[in-house]
């Protein structure tokens, strides 16, 4: 009960105790009415208030932030919305736009926010429930600065130096691996290879170190967040050989798509491409890789998707649709979507054949080249997720053979839309992606089996990812493995079993480097009505 309630509850029951008392004997007079005095009146609310189960429209708090953006938007030229408010308007706001576009928005504890932090607060607006194997429903929940997602997905840059890593271990012995290294950044222009192990970062010792500042150094050294930050690095390459060089962070232009090749083998012309990210700025990478197996006649194609963690669902249709071609995708479905029941779904996805302006969000009249594949061999890990998957499930919908070569995938089969508020972008899961077949459930990943039973086995080897070769070489584990299964119509019997790589025992209570988030790049509906027509 409020405070300013109880007082008025205790002056009725003083003034009905006074009435009972005065009539109750004692004089025989008359004694005057009693006049009930005035009730004090509440004082205004000074902001918004919680209340459980009660949900006002997130957009009465939009943009209502306690540190409200100033200028214009480096992305739109438009000047940011934000209006001076509080920690809680921004608190109610997630808690509002939760309840309306969240999947399993009855599945969220309606905790009150003022006994959380801001970030606290977003973490546990989600369902606590398990799949049927035991891992979280939703593993997909998280945040990141709108500047930095921004600049990375629709400029195709990032303050980096260039490096893309395999997080082995982020404690010690911590174990940090380059995948590869970005074309024109300041680690492409050095003598730092795939393989390479980190060392030592300004004289630290990244590996064992358990001192607290240096863990805070090496952290900053590692995501830096502007550009102009020098560090020194130490590796030791794969053939044992120590490198060191300083490294300055640099705004430098994404390349999701590379080592374009068409390989002569036995069974004939074939056509590998390493793909990253779908991100948008990639479409015309993408469009001139497929138009270099067109031209020379690739009769198999294999996508290198072990480091693709998702992007533009847009993408991944027209991606689909320069596989398979004209004959197989008209009329069908590429995903179609399923929302929370309060929200109406969007129309279903098709395979999407033309060239996407996507600044403007309207097809162009330029038609996608395509081989037009039966089968498509697809070299997959744990951190081939989101858009790579739907790929490969709306592929399967229209009976596309696809091969995985590598490791169980990820397992995400959802989507959302990013929402930008105070300066943050949002990820929360809001919809549902089925193929033509009417199958989505793939929470546990796709896996490569020598012979699949349920739908989320797919036919392929599995085998480990390969450090000691470079990406796109014929030798490198998986793209030599599929390499014979296109010449042979099965697996090596080398590598049909997890190759085994000794690691040493790490310490869980030493202290912890942070490790980006796997699932940034994630599935994006792309939420404009110029994308959502068919245009088959």
């Amino acid at each position: 009960m409020k405070l300013t309630q109880l007082k008025n509850t205790v002056i009725f029951l003083g003034i009905a105790l006074i009435v009972a008392l005065s009539g109750c004997g004692g004089g025989g007079g008359g004694s005057s009415p009693l006049v009930r005095p005035a009730l004090p009146t509440p004082p205004p609310s000074s902001g918004p208030t919680w209340q459980a189960g009660v949900y006002q429209p997130s957009s009465v708090f939009a943009a209502r932030c306690k540190t409200p953006r100033s200028g214009n938007d480096p992305f739109t030229g438009a000047p940011f919305p934000d209006i001076a408010s509080t920690a809680l308007s921004e608190k109610l706001w997630l808690r509002s736009w939760t309840d309306e576009t969240y999947l399993w928005f009855d599945e969220v504890p309606d905790n009150n926010p003022n006994n959380f932090i801001t970030a606290a607060y977003f973490a546990q607006l989600k369902t606590d429930a398990l799949t049927a194997s035991g891992k979280p429903k939703d593993n997909f929940h998280f945040s990141q600065p709108t500047n930095e997602y921004n600049e990375r997905t629709q400029s195709g840059t990032s303050s980096e130096y260039g490096l893309a890593w395999e997080f082995v271990s982020n404690r010690s012995p911590r174990e940090l691996t380059v995948r590869y290294t970005e074309p024109n950044s300041p680690a492409g222009q050095t003598a730092i290879m795939r393989g390479a192990n980190l060392q030592k970062i300004d004289n630290i010792d990244f590996i064992n170190t358990t001192d607290l500042n240096e863990i805070d150094a090496i952290n900053a050294a590692l995501f830096p967040s502007v550009a102009g930050t020098t560090h020194r690095f130490e590796f030791l390459t794969a053939d044992g050989e120590t490198i060191s060089t300083e490294l300055t962070s640099a705004v430098i232009e994404l390349s999701p798509v590379q080592n374009v090749q068409v390989l002569d083998t036995a069974a004939g012309r074939i056509g590998y491409l390493q793909f990253n990210s779908f991100i948008t700025p990639s479409q015309a990478d993408l469009i001139e890789a497929f138009q270099t197996f067109v031209d020379n006649t690739a009769t198999e194609v294999i996508l290198d998707l072990r480091y693709n963690g998702g992007g533009s669902l847009a993408l991944s249709a027209q991606l689909a649709y320069m596989i398979a071609g004209p004959n197989q995708t008209n009329n069908r479905i590429f995903e179609d979507l399923v929302n929370n029941r309060k929200r109406q779904a969007p129309a279903p996805i098709p395979f999407y054949n033309r060239v996407i302006d996507y600044v403007n969000g309207v097809f162009t009249d330029i038609r996608l080249p395509s081989p037009e594949l039966t089968r498509v061999f697809i070299l997959s890990s744990e951190n081939t997720c989101s858009a790579s998957e739907s790929l490969i499930n709306g592929l399967r919908g229209i009976d596309v053979d696809v091969v995985l070569i590598g490791d169980t995938t990820c397992g995400k089969p959802f989507g959302f839309t990013p929402e930008d508020n105070c300066g943050t972008t949002y990820f929360i899961i809001q919809l549902q992606g089925i193929n033509d077949k009417g199958f989505g459930d793939f929470s546990d990943g796709f896996s490569p089996v020598a012979s699949p039973i349920f739908d989320d086995q797919i036919l392929g080897c599995r085998v480990a990812d390969d450090f000691n070769n470079a990406l796109g070489s014929p030798n490198e584990a998986l793209l030599e493995t599929a390499l014979y299964f296109v010449e042979n119509d099965r697996c090596p019997e080398e590598v049909i079993a997890p190759l085994s790589i000794a690691r040493p025992v790490y310490d869980p209570d030493s202290p912890a480097i942070k490790t980006p988030n796997r699932y940034l790049d994630a599935i994006i509906n792309d939420d404009r009505s110029a994308i959502s027509k068919d245009v088959n």
